[in-house]
């Protein structure tokens, strides 16, 4: 089943589970804190594991790809050249910042608009989220990088093919020979 399917399907039913959940006692109240908070803990806690074996492993076999452009922004696509290392850390910290803002959300929903249902409901996708990480994938579950873990990873969509950047031989010539027709003028 399709990711992003996987998600709707598990809020919906984490959201029926939590209607259930009486918030109102502070006994259930803290242990869904404690929940919410172990689970950001062992989120945070393998994003950071798998940066260290990121550089402990430090591949450095060349990367290059030609990046989809931003319909919002002009200067972006292009040539990317980099190395595996590079682009699994640069990855990595994606996720890291993406569970950064999801903490901050959070904090704001409980604490200033005291909504407590959601501490259930992220706690789980949290979870999940993680499972379905690809450097996660690779460097914790020993996934070897292929098919979807090859790189650069391509951003599954939810109606159609994966979206992502071109790695064929031919879009990375035409991105070099423009980068050499910039460098020229």
């Amino acid at each position: 089943m399709n990711s992003g399917i996987q998600n709707i399907v598990i809020s919906l039913g984490a959201m029926q589970v939590a209607r259930r959940i009486p918030f109102d006692d502070p006994q259930v109240l803290n242990y869904v804190r404690m929940g919410y908070v172990a689970s950001q803990v062992i989120i945070l806690g393998a994003y950071f594991y798998v940066s260290y074996k990121v550089k402990q492993k430090n591949d450095q076999t060349v990367l290059k790809y030609v990046d989809a452009q931003n319909p919002m922004s002009p200067d972006s696509g292009g040539l990317v050249t980099t190395t595996v290392r590079d682009y699994d850390l640069s990855e990595t910290s994606k996720l890291l910042r993406s569970a950064y803002f999801g903490i901050a959300m959070m904090t704001f929903f409980h604490l200033y608009m005291k909504y407590t249902q959601p501490l259930f409901i992220q706690a789980l996708m949290g979870l999940k989220n993680l499972y379905d990480a690809k450097p996660v994938a690779i460097h914790l579950l020993g996934k070897p990088a292929e098919g979807d873990l090859k790189r650069p990873f391509k951003a599954a969509s939810m109606f159609g093919a994966a979206a992502g950047p071109q790695t064929d031989a031919a879009s990375i010539a035409e991105a070099e020979k423009k980068v050499g027709a910039k460098k020229e003028d």
